[in-house]
């Protein structure tokens, strides 16, 4: 009778411990997902904000070597990501291609000035930042004016920031979520010991001595766990970067490292904290009121 009692205690143990693995790799491979998206929401608009160009026209009379000149301070400026020049009669060719009509034997003269279009670093997108670079590049006597789509900038800004509020928003909410859900499924599994854990502390057991294997224990749930989860993402990432490579899933290395570490240290720190406290729940209990 005793060995049936045993075998039926291993094996509500394994159930038990099988249930806190599947919950604690859920909810981290949930949270890793939240994350790629966080970080692929920055990759997106970075990418958006860096096609935004600024065209600085020339007057007719700056010189060769005042444009060279120019474009590498340009190329030098911590703000740009890329310098195109463009000259007046490749401009002139472009423009006639798009009405259609040659306007230059038309008015008798070419119009339009040589330009160069600086796409900007991500980080210098916003209307102030803009503003005080169009201020530096009007000091220069042979630039003629500085053109930029004010209102597209002044949106995007507003919306990338409303974006980001709600992304931010949503990550601690749903960070919050998960550590609720996994220090209920740690609690439950040190319910099911609470007796065990008063007898030894009746027989003179100290609380950390009586803590101590119900914290290895759960961190070594949380770091199966963990492995699952990673494991998890690791097979999206691989099938997201095959069938969408143009958001270049397995490049940033760096990301990776971030992430599947972090998910490891999110599961030890939440199953630790969460076996401390629900043990020293129970040690601080008196005997009858472990019935309740």
């Amino acid at each position: 009778m005793s060995r049936q009692h045993d075998r039926y205690q291993k094996r509500r143990l394994r159930s038990s411990y099988f249930s806190v693995i599947v919950s604690i790799g859920l909810v981290l491979f949930l949270v890793g997902l939240l994350g790629i998206v966080v970080f692929k929401t920055k990759d997106v608009t970075d990418h958006v904000k860096e096609n935004v160009a600024l065209t600085i026209f020339l007057k007719d009379n700056a010189t060769k070597t005042q444009t060279e000149q120019f474009k590498s301070t340009l190329e030098n400026a911590e703000y740009a990501k890329k310098v195109v020049f463009i000259d007046k009669k490749t401009a002139a060719e472009t423009f006639q291609k798009d009405i259609g009509e040659d306007f230059v034997n038309f008015i008798g003269e070419n119009p339009l000035k040589n330009a160069f279009d600086v796409y900007l670093n991500a980080n210098f997108v916003t209307p102030h930042q803009i503003e005080e670079i169009e201020k530096d590049i009007k000091r220069q006597k042979f630039v003629y004016e500085v053109s930029y789509d004010k209102p597209l900038i002044t949106i995007l800004t507003k919306n990338i920031n409303r974006l980001s509020i709600w992304i931010l928003g949503f990550s601690i909410f749903f960070t919050f979520v998960a550590i609720i859900l996994i220090n209920s499924s740690i609690r439950l599994s040190v319910y099911s010991k609470r007796f065990t854990i008063k007898t030894m502390q009746m027989v003179g057991a100290t609380k950390s001595f009586i803590r101590k294997p119900f914290i290895f224990t759960s961190i070594k749930l949380g770091v199966v766990g963990a492995l699952i989860a990673i494991t998890g993402l690791g097979g999206i990432i691989y099938y997201g970067d095959i069938h969408f490579p143009q958001f270049s899933l397995l490049n940033n290395l760096e990301f990776l490292i971030i992430l599947f570490s972090g998910i490891l240290l999110l599961g030890i720190i939440i199953t630790w904290i969460s076996t401390f406290f629900a043990t020293q729940r129970f040690l601080n209990l008196r005997i009858n009121e472990l019935y309740y």
